[in-house]
């Protein structure tokens, strides 16, 4: 079966450097075992690298307790400096990739990339630290994103700086925590906040799927991160048992005409397996009425935000600056 990669077979090859290749290729190998052996499986999580808070690269971090019962809780990132004592900065709730089952908010790469968002972006970053499948399972992610909204949303400046402007909330992540930010952003629209006011939602390349075999899962079979075995797995540790993946968490549509839903980028990769589904839910949120843009990279892989040296990545950064601008102009 052809892979999809045409002439140039792996175009995004060059643009990685070959000791995170390699790494990367040792990680999916033991990824694939833990999809198998639920004890090996346990022992990645337990050598999943973590970064402890620290005031580092221009961001002061800590984390937030939110419910010591269930180890919910969160890394707050704040720009140790930024253009005025006067201005004030967006919030962006960030919840991590791990397609459910992988990684945490102070792993390693999550730490960097909320750090470099923070710095970059000149924001207050809530990195959300939700639990796992398939120990937790649908809809504990969604339900557990909710409640730091309410957290927040209850204690104001207890936890956030003085600077913080909560009427310019935005709700960001990428694959599984893309899928995330979209149930939170809908169970939002919801609820009835005091401070909390949400004005945009960044998805990028979120995990949705369906029973159906897209296009392009079917042709980007060699494509690295994620193949159809990887996702199927992934969807039955997350899904309810003896659900498939027409289930609402994993099939959406984007076809939300009668709920008021806030202005929307997505951020889509040309060898993902997944962006057939990505641009349907676009497709959906413009016709039910809804803004969005579309944001597209030829050659970008999934999670191509994990690398920082991808060509595309400070783009995206910048991408991702001129969205919250916008957004925050149009909410005044």
């Amino acid at each position: 079966m052809t892979t999809g990669f045409g002439a140039n077979p792996s175009p995004w090859r060059d643009q990685i450097p070959w000791y995170t290749r390699l790494l990367l290729a040792v990680l999916l190998f033991a990824f694939d075992a833990g999809c198998r052996f639920d004890l090996i499986r346990r022992l990645l999580l337990l050598l999943d690298l973590k970064s402890p808070p620290s005031s580092a690269k221009g961001v002061t971090s800590f984390d937030v307790t939110v419910d010591p019962s269930r180890n919910l809780w969160f890394r707050l990132y704040i720009p140790s400096s930024y253009s005025s004592p006067a201005s004030t900065l967006p919030l962006l709730f960030y919840f991590h990739g791990g397609g459910f089952v992988a990684f945490a908010a102070n792993s390693i790469t999550y730490d960097n990339l909320c750090r470099r968002l923070a710095r970059d972006l000149q924001a207050v970053v809530i990195s959300v630290n939700y639990g796992l499948a398939p120990d937790h399972r649908y809809p504990c992610q969604y339900d557990e994103g909710l409640v730091v909204l309410k957290f927040i949303d209850a204690r104001k400046y207890a936890v956030l700086p003085s600077s913080t402007d909560l009427n310019r909330c935005f709700i960001a992540g990428d694959s599984a925590g893309g899928n995330i930010a979209h149930h939170v952003t809908l169970r939002a629209c919801d609820h009835v906040f005091e401070k909390v006011k949400i004005i945009g939602l960044v998805a990028i390349q979120p995990f949705f799927g369906g029973e159906e075999r897209t296009e392009s899962e079917l042709r980007l079979t060699g494509a690295p991160i994620l193949n159809t075995r990887r996702t199927d797995w992934m969807w039955r540790s997350f899904l309810p048992k003896g659900s498939g993946r027409d289930h609402e968490a994993a099939h959406v549509s984007g076809d939300i005409r009668a709920v008021k839903f806030p202005a929307t980028v997505v951020f889509v990769g040309g060898f993902d397996p997944l962006q057939d589904w990505q641009r349907r839910y676009c497709e959906g949120l413009r016709k039910s009425g809804k803004e969005v843009e579309l944001v597209e990279y030829p050659d970008a892989i999934h999670s191509f935000c994990f690398f920082p040296k991808f060509p595309h990545f400070g783009n995206a950064i910048a991408k991702l600056k001129e969205f919250i601008q916008k957004q925050s102009a149009a909410s005044k």
